[in-house]
């Protein structure tokens, strides 16, 4: 469904941005107030000109649907929420900041996706930029790497559920799962393990603090907040079992097929 969907959507979209901008060149110029420009464009009856309009706007479309494209089809949800866990664990407030959490979660998210965008690369972009596929082709050869990643760390029972509601058939392998199924199916898979995950970072810095507002209220100092005192405890304990690094190693080996 969906690959029907996305080309007639993209040509509908290229289409009305080409009609917006086939207006005649002797009107634009007549209202513009800086003379000897011209900003006429797609006037050619040409096919190459049309052509160069539509992929034009087609690339404009994409790019404003990079940011979903980026947090819903690949790693990028686990990470920064499995990051934003250790940093609300281990109660430092703002530290790390915000934005190395998220150029920290970008990279990561590049390096475990760097051979499926190197598959994409190959079987669709290439092929595309040397006039050996179509469109519609390209996309269909790029979905294909998206799928086999996607379906990999998808639940079975997620999945299932929007192909029973959309009374779609059962697929016989990933490439003919439909991405409107299994965008979302992976979308609350990532979601489950990552408060899985997280939740396994919470308990150790639970039972430190748990120990420090014993230990208070057993001597009788119940006015001194505990986060205070387990907080350089917290700290410690993280630097000492080198914490950063056993996260992002247990997030790689968690994307491991």
């Amino acid at each position: 469904m969906i690959r029907k969907l996305l080309p007639a959507m993209a040509f509908g979209i290229a289409l009305l941005g080409a009609s917006l901008f086939a207006v005649p060149g002797a009107a634009i110029a007549a209202e513009s107030p800086i003379p000897g420009i011209d900003l006429s464009i797609g006037t050619s009856d040409e096919p190459q000109d049309v052509s160069s309009t539509l992929s034009i706007v087609l690339m404009l479309t994409v790019l404003s649907l990079a940011p979903a494209i980026l947090i819903m089809m690949t790693s990028f949800t686990r990470i920064v929420i499995v990051l934003g866990f250790v940093r609300t664990s281990l109660a430092t407030n703002q530290m790390p900041p915000n934005q190395v959490l998220i150029g920290l979660a970008l990279f990561l998210s590049l390096f475990v996706m760097a051979p499926t965008i190197g598959e994409i690369n190959e079987t669709a972009l290439k092929p595309y930029l040397a006039g050996e596929l179509t469109q519609v082709e390209a996309l269909n050869e790029a979905a294909v790497p998206l799928k086999k990643f996607m379906s990999s760390q998808t639940r079975e029972k997620d999945l299932l559920l929007f192909l029973d509601y959309g009374n779609m058939p059962r697929p016989t392998s990933y490439e003919d799962i439909p991405l409107t199924a299994l965008i979302p199916a992976f979308a609350i898979s990532e979601l489950k393990t990552a408060f899985q995950m997280g939740f396994m970072i919470f308990v150790p810095f639970l039972v430190i603090d748990m120990v420090v507002a014993s230990t208070l209220m057993a001597m009788g100092m119940m006015m001194l907040p505990p986060v205070m005192i387990s907080l350089p405890f917290k700290i410690l304990l993280f630097v000492l079992v080198d914490g950063w690094y056993l996260v992002v190693k247990s997030l790689l080996l968690s994307f491991n097929t």
